[in-house]
């Protein structure tokens, strides 16, 4: 059963969302809606999924709280530099050399600079561990490098490894 289905939930949760999204329960939408399930649990299998586990799950809750303030606090800026008559933003790239290697950590990490206002994720080295980052306003190099590694990749640390 396991080879047809090898991500029993996520068979369920395509089907589900496809019944959904056809506002049907009929017989036809549901066997075709398990096709999809199977074959998107299928697809799923051949990606080779690395095993990787979260732990500390009050830090994954301040790491959210974290995140979501500061992209608030994020939009705010951006919208101050863009609003603002006759400012000029410095923007410049960057390059922090980071410490973690665990591929979820630097997946979210990526996620979340490139969702902040004003920061985008350019390219990670994962040979030296030295990511480039562009910046919209790039005034204290020393400031974004301690607000990366000790906000951010201290918490994914202590979280996945």
């Amino acid at each position: 059963m396991t080879r047809l289905m090898p991500y029993p939930i996520l068979t369920v949760f395509l089907l589900g969302m496809w019944l959904l999204l056809n506002q049907s329960v009929s017989p036809g939408h549901i066997v075709l809606g398990s096709i999809v399930g199977i074959a998107g649990g299928l697809a799923i299998s051949t990606l080779q999924i690395p095993t990787g586990r979260a732990r500390r799950p009050l830090a994954i809750v301040r790491l959210a709280f974290i995140i979501l303030v500061d992209i608030i606090r994020s939009n705010i800026a951006v919208a101050r530099i863009v609003l603002t008559p006759g400012r000029k933003a410095q923007s410049g790239f960057m390059t922090i050399k980071l410490d973690i290697r665990n591929e979820y950590a630097i997946a979210i990490l990526a996620c979340t600079l490139t969702s902040t206002p004003g920061t985008v994720w350019v390219n990670f080295n994962n040979a030296n561990g030295v990511l480039l980052l562009h910046l919209l306003d790039f005034v204290d190099e020393n400031a974004w490098i301690d607000l990366i590694k000790n906000r951010y990749e201290r918490l994914l640390m202590e979280i996945f490894e």
